[in-house]
This record gives C-alpha cells, sequence and structure tokens, in this order.
C-alpha cells in the first residue's frame, strides 16, 4: 500500500509541476512581450508629454534652463531618456543633468530622420547613428504642431531597463510559484495519506481475511464518491464471506450429524446381528431398519449431488425451453396418487382451461414441484386436502401449494429455505427427511431468477412461487406456422392418397 501512497503523490506532483512549467513557459513569451509593449507604451506617453510642453510653451523654451530641468525631472520619473532635436536631427537639449550631457551636438542619422518624416513617428531599437553608444528601444514623434518642421523629441531606452522590469517580475513570479508549489506538495501529500487510510484498512482486512478471520470490517466515512461505494462494498463482502463461512461449517456440522446417526445405527445392529447379541426371530426387524437408514443415505447423498449439478448447471440457458405448465403439475401429480390414498387425502386442482406456457428447465421445475408436493403430503392432516392453483398476473404465472395442518412457527419462517433446517413441526412427522428440499427449491428458482414465498397461520400453509410466462409469437409469425402446418397436412394427405392407389 505504501506504493500506492507513493505514486499518488508523486503523480500529483508531477501534475503539480507540469502545470507551473506550462505556466511559466507561457508567462516567459507572453509576459516579455507585454512588459516591453507597456514600456513602449509608456515611451510614447512621455514624448506625447513633452510634445504638449513644447505646444503650450513655445519652442524657444527647449532652451531655457527651467526646460531642461523639467526635462530631467520626467526622465527620472519615468526611466526614459529624452532628447530634443531640430527639423534636420541636430540635439540641442537633453534631459541629462545640465552641463554633463553627451548628446548635445550630435546627430541623429539620415535613415531615422527620413522615417520620421514619412511617418511622423519613429519605433524602433536603433543607436540613432551613433547618438548612443548601443543600440536602445526608441520612439520619437514630431514637435511639427508647433511650428512647421521646428523639431523631434526622442524618448529612449536601455535594453537593462526593460530586462530589469521582466527580471523582477519573473523573481516574482518565481517566488510566488515556489509558495504555491509547496503549498500544492504539502496538500497533495496530506490528501493522499487521507485517501490511502481506507486501502491500508483494506490491505489488513484482507490479510485477516486470509487467515480466516472475517468479522473484521473497513471504517465507513459518509460520502457518495468511488472511494466511499469502495469501502461499502468491501464492507458486503465480508458480510456476505462471514455469511459464507458460517454456512459452510453450519454445513459440515450438519452434514456430519445427517451422516453419524444412521451409519452409527447400520452399524451398531449390524454388529449386533453378526455377534449374536440380537436374537434370529428380531434379526428382520433390525434389518428393516438397516434398510430405512440406508435408503435415507441415499436420499442425502442424492439431494446433494442435484445441489452440486443444480449449482453447475441451474443457469444453464441451454437447458430452457418452452413447455405446458398445466400438463407437467399434473404429471407430477399422478407420482403421488398412492401416498394421497393411504393417507386419505384430496387432491383440490385449480387450474386454467386454457393451456398456460412457460419458459424453463422442465426437469428443474419438476424437481420443485416434487419436493412442494412431497412437504404439503407429509404435513397435512390426514383426510384434508391439498390445493394445486395455477395463475397468471403481471406477466408472470403464479404456482400456488397448499396443505391443511400444523403451521411452521413464525421464527421458523425466515429459515426454512436453509440447508439442514428443519421446523419444530417436522420434529415428528419428518424423521426421513434431510432438510435439503427446500433448500434445493430456493436455488432452482434463484437460478431461474424467479421468486418463492410461504405463508403459514391459522392451520393453513402455503408456498407460491412464479414462473416466466412464454413470450408470445407475433401474428405474423403464427400465420406463417399455421400456413405450413396446413401445408404439411395436405402433403401427408397426398401421401397417404398415393399410397392407397398403389395397394
Amino acid at each position: 500500500m505504501k506504493s500506492i501512497y507513493f505514486r499518488n503523490f508523486l503523480s500529483t506532483a508531477l501534475m503539480v509541476l507540469l502545470s507551473f512549467l506550462i505556466i511559466g513557459c507561457a508567462l516567459f513569451f507572453l509576459g516579455q512581450s507585454f512588459i516591453i509593449d507597456s514600456h513602449r507604451d509608456s515611451m510614447k506617453s512621455n514624448a506625447e508629454a513633452v510634445a504638449h510642453m513644447a505646444e503650450s510653451s513655445g519652442f524657444d523654451d527647449f532652451f531655457s534652463w527651467d526646460m531642461r530641468i523639467s526635462l530631467s525631472v520626467a526622465s527620472e520619473i519615468s526611466g526614459n531618456d529624452i532628447l530634443v532635436t531640430n527639423g534636420d536631427g541636430l540635439v540641442f537639449s537633453c534631459s541629462d543633468d545640465p552641463g554633463s550631457c553627451r548628446h548635445i551636438g550630435a546627430q541623429v542619422d539620415a535613415e531615422s530622420m527620413g522615417q520620421l518624416r514619412r511617418t511622423g513617428e519613429l519605433n524602433a531599437v536603433t543607436d540613432l547613428g551613433g547618438v548612443f553608444p548601443t543600440a536602445r528601444y526608441v520612439y520619437a514623434m514630431s514637435l511639427g504642431s508647433v511650428a512647421e518642421d521646428t523639431g523631434y523629441v526622442f524618448v529612449s531606452s536601455t535594453r537593462s531597463t526593460i530586462i530589469g522590469a521582466w527580471t523582477a517580475f519573473l523573481w516574482v513570479f518565481l517566488a510566488v510559484a515556489l509558495a504555491v508549489l509547496s503549498l500544492a506538495l504539502v496538500m497533495s501529500l496530506v490528501i493522499s495519506k487521507k485517501l490511502s487510510e481506507p486501502l491500508d484498512e483494506m490491505t489488513a482486512a484482507a490479510r485477516r481475511f486470509a487467515h480466516g478471520d472475517f468479522s473484521v470490517r473497513v471504517r465507513e466515512d459518509k460520502g457518495t464518491d468511488e472511494l466511499a461505494a469502495l469501502t461499502s462494498s468491501f464492507n458486503a463482502m465480508a458480510d456476505s464471506l462471514e455469511r459464507s463461512e458460517e454456512l459452510r461449517n453450519e454445513f459440515i456440522a450438519n452434514v456430519s450429524h445427517e451422516l453419524k446417526t444412521p451409519m452409527t445405527t447400520i452399524a451398531g445392529f449390524a454388529d449386533g446381528i453378526l455377534d449374536g447379541t440380537i436374537p434370529k426371530e428380531e434379526e428382520d426387524k433390525y434389518l428393516a431398519t438397516i434398510a430405512d437408514e440406508t435408503r435415507r443415505l441415499s436420499r442425502l447423498v442424492r439431494h446433494m449431488l442435484s445441489l452440486s449439478r443444480m449449482r453447475s448447471e441451474g443457469s444453464d440457458m441451454t437447458k430452457r425451453r418452452d413447455f405446458d405448465l398445466n400438463e407437467l403439475i399434473i404429471r407430477t401429480l399422478l407420482n403421488f396418487d398412492t401416498r394421497c390414498e393411504d393417507k386419505g387425502l384430496d387432491m383440490d386442482l385449480q387450474l386454467p382451461e386454457d393451456h398456460m406456457s412457460v419458459t424453463a428447465d422442465p426437469d428443474s421445475i419438476t424437481q420443485v414441484l416434487y419436493n412442494l408436493l412431497d412437504n404439503a403430503i407429509k404435513f397435512a392432516d390426514r383426510g384434508t386436502a391439498i390445493t394445486v392453483a395455477l395463475w397468471k398476473q403481471n406477466g408472470k404465472a403464479y404456482v400456488s401449494v397448499k396443505d391443511r395442518g400444523d403451521t411452521i412457527p413464525p421464527d421458523d419462517l425466515p429459515l426454512i429455505f436453509d440447508r439442514f433446517h428443519k421446523s419444530d413441526r417436522s420434529r415428528s412427522k419428518d424423521r426421513d427427511g434431510v432438510g435439503l428440499g427446500l433448500y434445493l427449491v430456493k436455488s432452482i428458482l434463484d437460478a431461474h431468477n424467479e421468486d418463492i414465498a410461504v405463508t403459514s397461520a391459522d392451520g393453513v400453509t402455503e408456498f407460491v412461487f412464479t414462473l416466466k410466462l412464454t413470450r408470445e409469437k407475433p401474428k405474423s409469425e403464427k400465420a406463417k406456422a399455421e400456413k405450413a402446418a396446413a401445408k404439411a397436412a395436405r402433403r401427408a394427405d397426398r401421401d397417404a392418397d398415393a399410397s392407397g392407389r398403389g395397394q
């Protein structure tokens, strides 16, 4: 589980790093362009401000001491250098400190001046033909609004100034990114640990399951996410495993008990006959008991084999077909004529006039009917009636088997379909039973995705189960089938006539 926890943390960390890498690359290229454009806009604003001063104060004021001071202050505030030239490009005023300017008297190159005269502005990276020692970002515009071709203002900034602003921005971004990244990694660590706790508990529980301890459960947190659903499903699986283990242990104990009793009886009576303990005149009596116990063992083995076969073949769709349920019920009832006569029981059949077709495994449904009827006859009071009814409702066929006699105690009703369970009313009347009949019935119907219910009160016990009705064929298919049957009948008549003439 540590590897899952580490993988969760590592994947989250990689996603965060990749996100910051993408954002950083975007900011590096887009941010640099934004900084340069913003600085150029600032340079243009400075140039327009100088042009406005020239328009309001006059061109001659650029030679004054106050104008030189104003240009110097504007340069300090904006971080840009400002030059003013005449119409020929000769520098005559500068934002440098008065007395230390190296630009006055310098000549701007003809190419730059030519572009200024044509377009009215200059926006380029240049040294202005040697005015600056290195190339700079330069914005220039005409002061022609004061007088025709009176001069130009040049605002420039070194690359280091712009890059410095860009570098400062990058450092701020890196500092913020590092803080956010650290916070994200810490949160990822905590969340990954929190998410892995239920998985750790499941791993520990699974290890205990492997050692046969099915009592452990994983703590469930309230929620609707996938992890909460997984935890709930895991605990449900644990409940099922624990229940299965209990049933397995109960099954082994019951089988051991059911096998032990008849085998002990058979061995004891056989030894008594062999060693002479049982008198000769009583041997037939004890041999009959041995035969009864042997048949009981045979029934137990037969039921267990039926259960095993049902588990492997119960959901086999290839064995299911359409058949007449009315006919199946009547055919099964014929097997109990003798037993009903011996016990004085009447058989009350309540079948519909129209034949009812269902889709199921006929052998398995025969077993269901046989076990329910055997159970009803076994517990019905002498002289009463066994009622078997059939009807359809909501697209299902319903079969009811009802007997009149001792009822099943309410506490036993939820348990009667369990393996080897015998209700209190069976203790005296079902000495030959093995407690698997109703369990087999429930298992067969479960394999068919059908239901069975039982009620037992006021001296009447009734079992009702459902079956799927056969889907009716469309009229076109029926017509085709009838047409094919008529054609076959005509062909048979012709063959019969031809045979008669041949004789």
